[in-house]
C-alpha cells in the first residue's frame, strides 16, 4: 500500500491489536453457574478459570498478538468486578440494570460502604497469573475500568446516598478514587506490567446525551455547562489516578459507546468531548469505536496531541460478519488526514465479551475478526 518506513512500535500499543475481553468458553460459564449455585467452591472455579485463561494465551499467540491479555475470564462484568475489588466499596442489587439499545443488563451496581483504598486488589494477582504463563517477549495488556467509570458508578442516583454517607463533596471523592487507583497502577507495575489500559464509556454517553437534540430531535438532558462540569470532573480523576507514574509505564485508554450482548447504549460522535479528551487526558494512546455511524467522523482526531497514538477500532466485535477490506483501508486513510498514518494502529472496536454473556458472533468469528486485523495492519504499516 505504500513504501513509507514507519516506527516500529515495541510497546503497546501495536500497530495490530485488540481491546481485550474474549468470549468465554462453555466449561468456564458452566463453572461460573455451578459456582453461582453453590455447587462448586471457589478453588473449583478458579482451577477452571486457570486452565481457560492457559488456553487462551496460547490462542492468542498463535493468533499474532504481541500484547495478550486473560480475556477478563475472571471476570462477569468488564468494570464492576474492578471496582467490587476496591477497598469501602461492595456490590449492590438494583431493581433496574442499565438500559442498552432494545435490551437491559443485569441488575447490579458497586457502592460506596467506607473510605476507599486500593489496597490490595485481587487484579494484581490475576495480572502475575498471565504474566507467568506467556511465552518471553510477549507483553501482557492489563485492561481495568478508567477511574472516571467508577466515578460515575459511585455518583449514580441509586447510590448517591451511600457516596454522601462517606464523602461531602465531589472533590473528595476524587480525591481519594484517584489514590486508590493510583495504588493499584502501582501495584500492578511492582509486579510487572508495563501496559496497562483504562476502559471508558463515561465520554461516549456524555457525547451520546449532548448529541442527542441533533439525532433525534429530542431536546438534550444536558445543556453546555453541565457537559462541561462533567468532562471536567472526569478529566481531573483521570489525570490525578495516573500522575507521577515510571516512565516506562504505558497508560492508555479505550473510549467506548457500550457494548452488551452486541447492543450498544450510546450514539454519538467525539466533537462534544474531543476537548479535554484528545489533548488534556495524559495517556499514551486512544483506542477509539469507529465501527459504525454512530461513531461520527473522523474530524475530531484533529485535537489529539501530537505525541499520542490513536488506535483506530474499524472493526467491529458484535457481529461476525467481516468488514470488507478496501472499505477499512479507505477509512485508515482518511483518518490520517487529521492524525499522521505512523501515530496510527488498527483494533477491534470493543473486547469481544465486556460481561460474560459476551457477543452474538461464534469464536471461529471472532478469531477471523482478530486476523483481519493483523492482516490489514500488516498490509499499512509492514508491521
Amino acid at each position: 500500500m505504500t513504501t513509507t518506513t514507519f516506527t516500529k512500535r515495541t510497546v503497546s500499543p501495536f500497530r495490530y491489536d485488540v481491546v481485550g475481553s474474549l468470549l468465554r468458553p462453555q466449561v468456564l460459564k458452566d463453572a461460573r453457574a455451578q459456582f453461582a449455585a453453590g455447587q462448586l467452591d471457589a478453588a473449583g472455579l478458579k482451577a477452571v478459570e486457570d486452565t481457560s485463561i492457559i488456553e487462551l494465551i496460547k490462542q492468542q499467540e498463535a493468533a499474532g498478538l504481541k500484547a495478550v491479555t486473560d480475556g477478563e475470564f475472571r471476570r462477569s462484568w468488564w468494570h464492576l468486578d474492578f471496582f467490587w475489588g476496591l477497598q469501602g466499596i461492595s456490590k449492590k442489587q438494583l431493581d433496574q440494570g442499565y438500559i442498552f439499545h432494545d435490551e437491559e443488563t443485569r441488575a447490579e451496581t458497586a457502592t460506596v460502604s467506607g473510605k476507599l483504598s486500593g489496597a490490595n486488589h485481587p487484579f494484581v494477582d490475576h495480572f502475575k497469573f498471565v504474566q507467568a504463563h506467556v511465552s518471553d517477549g510477549i507483553q501482557v495488556k492489563q485492561t481495568i475500568p478508567a477511574p472516571a467509570q467508577c466515578l460515575a458508578e459511585l455518583q449514580r442516583p441509586e447510590n448517591q446516598a451511600a457516596l454522601r454517607q462517606y464523602y461531602a463533596t465531589d472533590a473528595e471523592v476524587v480525591a481519594d478514587l484517584a489514590a486508590a487507583y493510583h495504588q493499584v497502577i502501582e501495584d500492578l507495575y511492582a509486579a510487572g506490567a508495563r501496559t496497562i489500559q483504562l476502559d471508558d464509556c463515561t465520554w461516549g454517553m456524555l457525547a451520546g446525551n449532548h448529541a442527542k437534540g441533533a439525532e433525534t430531535g429530542e431536546v438534550s438532558d444536558r445543556n453546555d455547562a453541565v457537559l462541561d462540569e462533567n468532562k471536567q470532573l472526569y478529566l481531573d480523576v483521570n489525570n490525578a489516578a495516573i500522575k507521577d507514574l515510571p516512565a516506562d509505564l504505558t497508560i492508555t485508554t479505550h473510549i467506548c459507546r457500550g457494548n452488551y450482548h452486541s447492543t450498544w447504549a450510546s450514539a454519538g460522535g467525539y466533537d462534544s468531548v474531543a476537548d479535554p479528551l484528545f489533548n488534556q487526558e495524559n495517556v499514551k494512546a486512544y483506542y477509539l469505536e469507529y465501527d459504525s455511524e454512530r461513531a461520527g467522523g473522523f474530524e475530531p482526531l484533529k485535537l489529539v496531541s501530537d505525541d499520542k497514538l490513536v488506535v483506530l477500532g474499524l472493526i467491529t466485535s458484535k457481529s461476525g460478519e467481516l468488514e470488507d477490506r478496501q472499505t477499512i483501508l479507505n477509512r485508515i486513510q482518511e483518518a490520517a488526514k487529521y492524525v499522521p498514518l505512523d501515530r496510527l494502529c488498527l483494533s477491534t472496536q470493543c473486547g469481544f465479551a465486556s460481561t460474560e454473556e459476551g457477543n452474538v458472533l461464534t469464536f471461529d468469528q471472532q478469531w477471523a475478526k482478530i486476523a483481519l486485523v493483523k492482516s490489514i495492519a500488516e498490509e499499512v504499516w509492514g508491521a
